[in-house]
């Protein structure tokens, strides 16, 4: 995993997929293309702006942290295969896992005293 800003991750949008500007996060899976299986043991790298992610955890009221994790997790859903581009109902599907791994993640709930 990589953690850049939205200058570097507006190049790498640019660059690798076509697209302006800066966004959340990009996957670069590593198994796919004409060197797929070269390195069998690796999925890709997943690249997050740090600057989007903490403006989006703000317009959205979420915790900077969490959403740092959801973004990771939506990157390595990418490289498994996911695709939430082209399909809809793979759109809702990769939502639901997210959330689902998402909290998860942050282990079992301990109850106050």
């Amino acid at each position: 995993m990589m953690l850049t800003g939205d200058p570097e991750i507006a190049e790498l949008n640019q660059r690798y997929l076509n697209r302006p500007g800066p966004t959340n996060v990009i996957a670069f899976p590593q198994q796919e293309g004409e060197l797929a299986g070269l390195t069998p043991g690796l999925l890709g790298d997943v690249v997050v702006s740090l600057d989007t992610a903490r403006r989006e955890a703000r317009e959205n009221g979420l915790d900077p942290d969490q959403h740092l994790v959801r973004l990771l997790i939506h990157g390595l859903l990418h490289l498994l295969g996911h695709d939430h581009v082209h399909n809809e109902e793979e759109a809702r599907a990769m939502e639901e896992l997210t959330e689902k791994l998402l909290r998860d993640s942050a282990g079992p709930i301990k109850e106050e005293a």
